[in-house]
């Protein structure tokens, strides 16, 4: 039954409305949260409740919500010209602009940049760039793509495909053939007893060649991966991780795609995640923080061999035959530069490694005091709290009791918003918060847990 108090918007939700990520059955019996302002990093629904929203969204409104340098970019943008294309050698002012901004951060070398709308869309333009790659240089045949278990990469059919998450196939039949996994470098429960992270590392690198040698090196084209799994409940690799991946991958002549949709722009405590973990990529996708979600935006940023390769494949005189009604939007480039600016007078990285590690430093505090909580990780503003029965044997709750949810219910009836993977509580918040909102963020998610764990009889 719908509150009244929603009203007439939740009614039209319910009656009109197909959500992501949402229980139908769920929303028609228990209606929508309507979400109708923001401030700094905090939300107000309409009931005028106010949260502190520690997941900035989906892990994307980096500077907070009701930036007004940003909406008075959208509008002055909007009036010069609110939409033109970068098809058949159009640009415009803002889009040069950003491609150089991007390429000169992005730590790879004469780099050249493209323009799309979102995550999904960057990842599977990383794909089909890697299989033009492999054909110029004589190699059609490298087409499959390997992911890692508990990944996510997108929502469109191959993105889709990319995720190692079986909650992402089910209704959809996928993956569609050519993509494979392997193994998502876990600490916590995936090392074994008494082995060391450079054992681990060695591990994971000698199970990603034997599937190279199993489905064939020649059909192969490229391994993705984010630096810092975030859906998977903020994974971060031991710190050779990468370096021993790359060197297997070049072996075999197999391209390493970063998704850097959520651990650019600050978020793991260096402007890139690839800085955080060692990864040296050949392409790189990017969203979210690129515009602080105020405009739907993503890039992908490639070393200029794979440049030369769509140029290659094109002497003839024919065009690149990819291409997005939206891609390089002149609103969205203004508003992505204007967050590069922000960035650069918030002095980001040191901001976010400072309220990082006020943030951590709580966290580990309100862990040592609980009966089920796990494991504290996580590198920058990302942070994942990994609940469990047993914090001796790391034993987890049964997975029908859906620990996670029911403190992600706990949280919110204290104006906390996090994010609940599994039996994991995610905390991203705006990269904006200060050490007051920090501090407001572990007293909530402290007393949440407390509640929680008197719940269940702890």
């Amino acid at each position: 039954m719908i509150e009244p108090l929603h009203g007439r918007t939740a009614a039209l939700d319910v009656a009109f409305h197909l959500h992501s990520q949402t229980n139908p059955q769920q929303l028609q019996s228990q209606g929508p949260a309507v979400i109708e302002r923001g401030e700094g990093p905090r939300v107000f629904d309409s009931t005028g409740k106010e949260y502190i929203d520690g997941m900035s969204g989906l892990w994307c409104a980096s500077l907070g919500f009701g930036n007004k340098r940003l909406a008075e970019v959208i509008y002055e943008q909007s009036r010069r010209i609110g939409y033109y294309h970068t098809f058949f050698s159009r640009t415009s002012h803002e889009v040069s602009l950003l491609a150089e901004e991007l390429a000169n951060r992005s730590l790879i070398e004469n780099a050249h940049v493209y323009f799309a709308t979102s995550g999904s869309e960057a990842n599977e333009t990383m794909v089909k760039l890697s299989w033009v790659y492999h054909t110029v240089r004589g190699n059609p045949g490298k087409r499959k793509v390997i992911s890692r278990r508990k990944s996510f990469h997108g929502s469109t059919i191959a993105a889709a495909s990319m995720c190692g998450l079986e909650t992402m196939h089910r209704e959809f039949a996928l993956p569609i053939p050519g993509f494979v996994y392997v193994s998502f470098p876990d600490m916590y429960r995936g090392m074994n007893e008494g082995e060391t992270p450079e054992q681990y590392t060695d591990r994971l690198a000698s199970e990603l060649e034997q599937l190279i040698l199993r489905e064939g090196a020649d059909t192969i084209a490229a391994f993705i991966a984010e630096p810092v799994m975030a859906g998977a409940g903020v994974v971060a690799p031991p710190q050779d991780y990468f370096r021993k991946i790359k060197a297997i991958l070049d072996k075999y002549d197999i391209l390493l795609l970063d998704d850097e949709i959520v651990t650019g722009f600050g978020r793991t405590g260096n402007w890139f995640g690839r800085q955080t973990t060692d990864m040296q990529p050949h392409m790189m996708a990017l969203a979210k923080g690129l515009t602080s979600s105020y405009f739907p935006m993503s890039a992908v940023v490639m070393m200029p061999e794979i440049y030369e390769a769509v140029a290659a494949f094109n002497k003839s005189g024919s065009f690149f035959g990819h291409g997005f009604t939206n891609s390089g939007h002149p609103v969205g480039a203004a508003v992505a530069l204007e967050c590069l600016k922000i960035y650069d007078d918030m002095d980001i990285v040191p901001h976010v490694r400072a309220m990082g590690d006020r943030l951590k430093s709580h966290l580990r505090e309100i862990a040592t005091g609980s009966s089920i909580v796990g494991d504290v990780r996580g590198v920058g503003l990302m942070f994942g709290i990994e609940l469990v029965e047993n914090k001796d044997t790391k034993a987890p709750f049964a997975p029908s009791f859906g620990a996670g949810f029911k403190y992600d219910a706990f949280a919110v009836d204290n104006g906390l918003v996090v994010r609940a993977t599994g039996d994991c509580a995610i905390l991203s918040p705006p990269l904006i918060i200060t050490e007051n909102d920090v501090d407001q963020i572990a007293e909530r998610f402290g007393k949440a847990l407390k509640q929680f764990e008197t719940s269940i009889g702890r």
